[in-house]
């Protein structure tokens, strides 16, 4: 699990600057949608954090929660990681970088980060004559857990 690189009260102070420039109401659920990424510290669906939501707020819809997503991704406050199994699933962006290793067939989806890979990207790009901006590295495997299962 990565590090924070701002509290909590830091990303909803810009996210509130950030409706304000969009021209946008104050939303409560902008925040709640933040809050519970934050504090989750996890990769959730949609759903996920919808029933998280509806905890609170009963009517929360999860037609708004999608809208909201969106509009949290554009203006990076999140990341969305897909993967192969269980659709999109999102996380607070306020993180150093890492790369993700995801199960196909449990869909757990562990963080890491690999020093020797960093650098071998930045070699790689280098060589090519490039300049890395940024990356995506997803393992797709099958976990100790889910060989173990197919076993018995």
């Amino acid at each position: 699990m990565q590090n924070r690189l701002e509290t909590l009260e830091s990303i909803l102070e810009r996210l509130r600057v950030s409706i304000k420039k969009n021209g946008l109401k104050n939303s409560k659920q902008r925040e709640e949608i933040i809050s519970v990424l934050y504090k989750n510290r996890t990769h959730l669906s949609p759903e996920e954090i919808a029933n998280e939501i509806k905890v609170k707020d009963k009517n929360t819809s999860i037609s708004s929660i999608y809208r909201i997503l969106n509009f949290l991704e554009k203006e990076k406050f999140i990341t969305t990681l897909e993967t192969d199994k269980s659709g999109k699933r999102y996380e607070i962006a306020a993180k150093e970088h890492h790369d993700h290793i995801i199960c196909l067939e449990c869909g757990d989806i562990q963080e890491f980060v690999d020093t020797a890979i960093e650098e071998q990207q930045i070699k790689i790009a280098t060589n090519s004559g490039c300049k890395l901006i940024s990356h995506d590295m997803r393992l797709f495997v099958v976990c100790a857990k889910c060989q173990e299962r197919n076993r018995v």
